[in-house]
């Protein structure tokens, strides 16, 4: 099992940043790979960005591309999202995921608000 704590939601004013933490325990050496997701009230988690931990690789979904920055700290085993240029349609309850490899994602954080405001 993998543990999954996200930190770092808020609310800010459009074209502010905030940076997300999601801090993994238990079996992490068998993450293969990590990823962002994110749910709007009324609409379906959508897919933010991912890394893999073994190349440091990353993708990011079109709406954030150029925005948003995921990166990581193998030693502490944890996840970040630099989230720059924010805007009113980011508002999201922000969830991190972590997936072993050859596998989808398995294990889930409890999620962080970003509410921002216009």
């Amino acid at each position: 099992q993998v543990q999954l704590i996200e930190s770092g939601g808020g609310a800010v004013q459009a074209g502010g940043s905030l940076r997300l933490s999601c801090a993994a325990s238990g079996r992490t050496f068998s993450v293969y790979y990590m990823g962002w997701f994110r749910q709007a009230p009324g609409k379906e988690r959508e897919f933010v960005a991912r890394m893999y931990w073994s190349d440091g690789s990353t993708v990011y979904a079109d709406s954030v591309k150029g925005r948003f920055t995921i990166s990581g700290d193998n030693a502490k085993n944890t996840v970040f999202l630099q989230l720059n240029s924010l805007k009113p349609e980011d508002t999201a309850a922000y969830y991190c995921a972590a997936a072993p490899a050859g596998r989808s994602y398995e294990y889930w954080g409890q999620g962080t608000q970003v509410t921002v405001s216009s």
